[in-house]
Order: structure tokens, then sequence, then C-alpha cells
């Protein structure tokens, strides 16, 4: 909640407005039809994007546009539109500060080998009898660390493909192991900007968000897992799993050993102490930059002129640690603070959409509409479920089946009296993990391209993106851990 003696803060009641027609259902479409109409126009039409790589952005801002000059012909006032959009934005300053120390943590637990660390060791459990699971497991893991699927798949993932095909196994049953991995990981790693967006999107905490996603997520990757160590026990392999080049570049370049695992144990403690999320962050970013003098001395001299300069960059800007390997190059690099820019943007861009149409109204009418057929906690639960479906397939981007659906249905939740992170993890169960089954989704595309598999081909073994949506209507159904607000 807002505070009401904030002096952005303008009382409804006192304006004119409220004695204007209320907006019809179709005056509040209007701007979500023309955001769709571009974004369409620019996923099929616009090769490279309208407006370059943040084509998603500025449409939201034209979405925005649209809904002002809807407001204006229904007398809203500018006032009332600019102090929605102050009061959005406002609520979204630590989700923003959160993502710049995200950032921050990627480029340190890079270089104080707290990245390489992880994937060396998760590369050593690699077996011809469990290969399947274990390649869930191997991307889950390196995902959690790089907070990305698309990092993961374009690197391990190429690798296990190649194992996996030495083994005799088909390639879709790889494919789908290396997404249910790496999209788990994704969807529960605070170094991921998904994981910062649904949250950010639906006002609730990260850290908060993270603890009550997996409600639903542990159970779902470990029925995944169990699918996977059935399939690995009716086939048959033959060769070995060798990644005994990949292991010792790993060993060659960076200084490898269990103790960096400290600094993400130390996090994690952190946050099960309900630690606030900036301090623990803040920690992780300290304790990976005294770890790298410590153990990656020669990292930080081949970096920069100084150490203290490596540091600094590895936080702010890019970082590349340049191996042998070319696969893992790719891996080990990192944007920093600057490489959270896109989401960013993208996240300032939804919020002035968003106070637009709340300013308006649209929301709130579009809302009433859709708790008029969704009668029951569960029905609002699949709309927004099917919401995020159609965005995938529509707007074919992740990050807009996000955004939309968070903000058209987040006075609904509030008026159920449920907790914002119900919202928040329901975005994440049917948004971003079921981006990759759509083949002309953007990330369907790169999953399709990178691993050599056709979407079709490896959609029925990408079990724990399918089952995700299911998980959490089943949860919905059966009423299990359904949170409700402290005022209900």
């Amino acid at each position: 909640m807002q505070d009401e003696n904030n002096i952005f803060k303008i009382n409804i009641d006192d304006q004119n407005i409220i004695k204007n027609k209320e907006l019809s259902i179709w005056e509040a479409l209007i701007p979500v039809v023309i955001l769709m109409l571009f974004l369409a126009y620019n996923i099929f039409f616009a090769d490279g994007g309208m407006f370059g790589d943040y084509s998603n952005q500025i449409i939201l801002l034209i979405g925005g546009t649209v809904a002002a000059i809807v407001g204006f012909f229904n007398k809203i006032s500018l006032n009332r539109m600019l102090t929605e959009i102050w009061e959005n934005l406002k609520s979204v300053f630590v989700p923003i500060m959160i993502l710049f120390l995200v950032g921050a943590l990627a480029g340190t637990w890079l270089i104080s080998g707290v990245i390489p660390a992880m994937i060396y060791y998760g590369l050593q459990v690699l077996s011809p009898n469990i290969f399947l699971p274990a390649c869930v497991v191997i991307c889950a893991l390196i995902s959690i660390a790089t907070g990305s699927s698309w990092t993961t798949s374009a690197t391990v993932g190429i690798a296990l493909i190649g194992i996996g095909v030495a083994l005799n196994i088909d390639t879709e049953m790889i494919a789908g192991a290396t997404i249910s991995g790496a999209y788990f990981g994704d969807k529960i790693s605070p170094l991921s900007d998904t994981t910062n967006l649904a949250p950010a999107i639906a006002e609730t905490d990260l850290f908060t968000h993270i603890r009550y996603m997996t409600i639903t997520t542990v159970p779902t990757i470990v029925i995944t897992l169990i699918v996977f160590g059935f399939l690995s026990a009716t086939i048959t392999t033959t060769g070995s799993a060798d990644v005994s080049n990949l292991l010792e570049t790993i060993k060659e370049t960076f200084n490898i050993t269990p103790w960096l695992f400290l600094v993400p144990v130390a996090v994690v403690a952190l946050i099960l102490l309900k630690t606030k999320p900036l301090i623990a962050l803040v920690t992780g970013v300290l304790l990976a930059a005294i770890f790298s003098f410590i153990f990656q001395s020669h990292i930080l001299d081949n970096l920069g002129d100084s150490k203290i300069g490596s540091i600094i960059t590895s936080v702010f800007t890019d970082t590349q640690i340049t191996t042998e390997n070319e696969a893992l190059n790719k891996l080990f690099s990192a944007g920093g603070m600057q490489g959270m820019l896109w989401t960013i943007y993208l996240i300032t861009c939804a919020m002035v959409f968003g106070g637009i149409m709340d300013g308006i109204g649209a929301l709130a009418r579009i809302t009433k509409v859709l708790l008029s057929i969704a009668t029951s906690v569960f029905g609002l639960f699949a709309s927004t479920v099917i919401s995020c479906l159609g965005l995938n397939a529509i707007a074919s981007d992740q990050y807009l089946a996000i955004v939309i659906p968070g903000k058209m249905f987040k006075k609904a939740y509030e008026d159920r009296g449920l907790a914002a992170e119900n919202l928040s993890r329901t975005l994440e169960d049917s948004g971003t993990v079921t981006s990759v089954l759509i083949p002309w989704n953007t990330c369907g595309a790169y999953q399709s391209g990178v691993l050599g598999v056709g979407v079709g081909e490896y959609f029925a073994y990408a079990i724990f993106n399918w089952l995700s949506p299911f998980t959490t209507l089943l949860f919905a159904a059966l009423s299990i851990k359904i949170k409700q607000t402290s005022k209900q």
C-alpha cells in the first residue's frame, strides 16, 4: 500500500473524473489491441525489430500513448495519469536496485571462480546409466549459477548433446532434459531476469517470491527427474561420457576449490534467515570480490591494469574470460550492472504503460470482466495461466507474457484477498517456462537453433516446462498453500 500522506498522492474523491462515464470494455482494450498488433508486426515482419534492440520497450511506450489518448477522450486528467505512473515507478525502485546488484553478482561470481566451480563439479556427476537425469541436474546447477537458461543451453547444453549422441541417446530426449534443467534454474535463480521481473510486476519481494515458488517448482522438478530416471533405465547406451577436455580447461583457467562454495552458501543462509535482499546480494558481491583476490589473483591480473580495476569492471560492465574452448568462452562472460539495463528499461516502460492503464481505469475495467468470468479463486489462477500462455503465443516474448498479465491481474488478486506472491508465482509457472514450447517464440526459436532439435521434437521431453502450469493449477484447485493477505 502507498503512503496516504505522500506528496505525490492525489485525492481521487476531490477530482471531477469520478463523475465521468466508466470506460467500456472495448475502449479499455484499445491500447492492448494496438500493443498486440505492433508486437505481431515486430515479430513476423520487422527483421531485427522495428526499433532495434529496444523494440519491446518502445512498443510498450506506444501502447501507453494510445492509452493516454483514450483517457483524454474520456476526460481523464493528465495529473491523474502522471500520478499513477509515478506510483508504479516508485513500486519498482527496490527491484531495480536488486537487478543492478544481480548484474554485479554475476560479474564478481565469475571472476572469483564461483560459477566455474559450480560448472566443474556439476559436469563430474555425468554417468551413462543416469545420463538424462544428470543432464537435468547439471543444467539446473549451471542455470542457477548464471541465471540464464539461454547461456546454459548454448554452452553445456551443446556439450551434452554431443556426449549423448556418442552414447547413442536420442537428441530430443537430451534436449528436453537440458531445457527442463535450464529453465528450473532460470526460474528460481536470483540472478535470472524473469525471476526478478515477476515479483517486480506483482509488487512482492524477490526472495519471498522464490521461497513461495518452490512450493510448486520442487514437486515439478522431482517428477521430471523420476521420469527421466525411468527413461534412462529403459534405453541402451554405448561409449562413455567424456567431459575431460572441458574439466581440464576449467581447471587450467581457474583455481577450482570447494572453498569457493562458501560464497553462495553465505548468500543462501542470509536468504533463509530472511535478510533483506539488498543486504544479501551486497554480501554476495563483497565476498566474491574478496575471494577473487584470494583464489583468482591471476585472473584479475589478466583482466586489467590493476586487481581493483578488474573487480570494478566486473561489477559495472562486461567481463570476458578467454579459454581455449569456444563453448566455455560464451559461458565465462558477464555483463555486470550494464547487462541488466535492457530488463530495467523493460520494467520501466511496463510501469509507464501500466500506470496510464491504471490511471484511465482500463485495467480495472478489464479485470472486472475477467473476474466476472473467473468466479472462483481457481478461475482466477486459470485465467492468469491462459493469459500467459496466450501472450507467449501471440507476443512471442516471455517478458511480455509476464508483464502484461501481471499488470492486468494484479488488482484482481488484491480484490480476492490473495497475497502478491500468488500472482508472481503463477506468472513464472505459466509465462517463463512455457515460452520455450512455442516454435515462433523467441525462446523456442533460440533453443531449437542452439540445440539443433525442433520444438516439436523436444516438446514431449521438456517435462518440467509443460508440467509447471498444470502443477500450479492443481495446487490452486486443491487450495494448497494459497497465501491470503493479512486483511483477508
